[in-house]
């Protein structure tokens, strides 16, 4: 099969580099070349690291980047069974890729959205394929995590559902089924325990340490909830809580104070060296 991703950020290269390892074709398309070459060598690497492993063979990993190409335009989808969009969790930036997509993909050619909070009827509607659209939400990391939530909207059809769901499959992944509302379940249960951690610490409950080690010893959880903020990007964290409180109206999914005033200083996290903990550049 071949399949186009949208996207060559840490969402997008995961899963390009899945998808090239069990055997499709995969063009993954950015705007920005530099975007393209960082994705290559993030997935070259994660590949050697296989092979240091003994988990593939070096003959497999050629094969895969074998089956990877590059390309800026969005055209190039053309001749896909299936397109993944993998970009910034922004409506506005996904209405203009989908609808771009419906015009240059074939009738037959499924769109999937990596969307891990953003309506997928919303999305479907810009199209004129609204039963051929659908939500493949990885886990980070890619390569890594088993679960992939598929979220139907409104109009997705049944056929589409199975194709998504069998090839999620023969991804070696975890498909799990879930209808189109706000957070899904992933997002849904996880952003307001991170968004109450920060209401804890805000509220001087206890420290940044004390708070992540309850859940990491007393919920057997891999990783506090302030540490996983980080990891995720306080903005995403935030623009999630954004989607909940909007789209259920409800203030138990009020963003915390602490959680908008840190993203307006830039305090974002792993990537900018600073969120609720502080990081080496």
């Amino acid at each position: 099969m071949k399949v186009a991703v949208i996207g060559g950020g840490t969402m997008g290269n995961g899963i390009a580099h899945v998808f090239a390892q069990t055997g499709h074709d995969v063009v993954l398309i950015d705007a920005q070349a530099s975007a393209l070459e960082r994705a290559a060598a993030t997935i070259e690497k994660n590949l050697a690291r296989l092979v240091k492993k003994e988990k593939i063979s070096e003959e497999d990993a050629q094969s895969t980047l074998g089956r990877l190409t590059q390309s800026i335009e969005l055209k190039d989808a053309a001749g896909c069974q299936l397109a993944i969009e993998a970009v910034f969790e922004s409506f506005e930036v996904k209405r203009d890729i989908f609808t771009k997509l419906d015009e240059v993909c074939g009738p037959d050619t499924i769109l999937a959205s990596n969307t891990s909070s953003i309506s997928l009827t919303k999305i479907a509607g810009v199209t004129k394929r609204a039963d051929r659209v659908i939500g493949m939400h990885f886990m980070n990391p890619v390569p890594i995590m088993k679960l992939v939530e598929i979220i139907c909207g409104q109009a997705t059809s049944q056929e589409t559902l199975a194709f998504v769901t069998k090839t999620a499959e023969e991804l070696g992944k975890v498909p799990v089924t879930v209808h189109d509302y706000p957070g899904f379940i992933a997002n849904r249960l996880l952003m307001p325990m991170i968004n109450e951690a920060a209401y804890c610490l805000m509220e001087g409950v206890a420290e940044r340490e004390a708070i992540d080690t309850v859940m990491k010893l007393g919920m057997a959880h891999p990783m506090g909830p302030l540490t996983l903020a980080d990891f995720i990007g306080l903005d995403i964290c935030l623009d999630i809580m954004e989607v909940l409180y909007e789209g259920f109206g409800d203030s138990k999914y009020r963003p915390c104070p602490l959680l908008r005033r840190m993203v307006d200083a830039g305090y974002l996290g792993r990537k900018s060296g600073r969120g609720f903990y502080e990081y080496d550049a």
